[in-house]
């Protein structure tokens, strides 16, 4: 069920189309990776994303899904919505029904499920994001932000998409939240073989989880590698307004000391781990 974007251009203003959110991007996303997608405010991120389930139509290029352009006059865009789910950033904007658990039933009884199949994946869903059962018929504006978020996650998750796009699922939280949110979004990624693209601000936070990361940089993709290839170009990402994860910087500034130390690590275990084998 890959998303393949190809040569795809995007304009908000159709009266001055040289003025591109999205400029000339070509993407292959493939089944079952869990990847990362940076930039500053203002690089397409958002404008991308929103393009892999068809709520903004290309200005030019075409979309595909599965093989088939999802711009197609008798494409199921409604169908495809439930295969590439996104969650936004403000969990809020998702979460309308009187309890938690009528609003993740809410997706799979548009899909057509019966009630108890319907009950069946909500619960299912809510396992799965670690939320516990005492909240199950709380209404969600009363919950905490991290938990509000694990909803707003379930609420997709219980429509069995095959990707779940996470646009800044952590931003506000503080780091216990963060950590137990993204920990359980690689847990269920893992478990389920779900293709997860995860937009996020922090350098540290994709350096820990994902497998692939796309930088993007005045509507075009600058690097789609591995993590730690592209935090080799620290002072590229740094002039595109980003950086590499802190611990990268504390290697160089070492290895500058005269220290002999690997600086191309970017979490803190590989960091501590290449120090103490050095002090040994």
């Amino acid at each position: 069920m890959a998303i393949i974007l190809d040569h795809v251009s995007y304009a908000y203003d159709k009266d001055n189309p040289e003025k591109k959110a999205i400029d000339d991007v070509s993407l292959h996303i493939k089944d079952g990776q869990f990847i990362g997608l940076i930039g500053h405010t203002g690089s397409g991120k958002s404008t991308l994303i929103q393009h892999f389930n068809g709520l903004i139509a290309p200005t030019s290029g075409n979309v595909y899904f599965d093989g088939k352009n999802i711009h197609d006059k008798e494409y199921d865009l409604r169908a495809l919505r439930t295969k590439v789910g996104l969650v936004f950033q403000y969990p809020e904007h998702q979460l309308f029904e009187m309890d938690v658990f009528s609003d993740v039933c809410f997706g799979p009884k548009n899909q057509g499920l019966s009630k108890k199949d319907s009950e069946l994946r909500a619960y299912e869903a809510l396992k799965l994001v670690g939320l516990e059962d005492e909240y199950f018929y709380q209404p969600p504006f009363e919950l905490s932000g991290g938990q509000k978020r694990r909803v707003a996650i379930a609420g997709v998750l219980a429509m069995k998409p095959s990707v779940l796009v996470l646009d800044e699922p952590t931003a506000g939280l503080d780091p216990k939240g963060r950590d137990e949110i993204l920990d359980q979004i690689e847990k269920m990624q893992k478990e389920t073989g779900i293709t997860v693209i995860l937009v996020s601000h922090s350098m540290e936070d994709v350096a820990r989880y994902v497998e692939r990361l796309i930088v993007m940089d005045d509507g075009k993709i600058m690097y789609d590698d591995t993590p730690r290839n592209v935090f080799s170009y620290c002072d590229e990402l740094e002039a595109m307004g980003l950086a590499a994860p802190q611990v990268t910087y504390i290697m160089r500034d070492l290895k500058k000391a005269g220290f002999p130390v690997k600086t191309n690590l970017i979490s803190v275990i590989e960091a501590t781990d290449e120090i103490l084998n050095k002090v040994r």
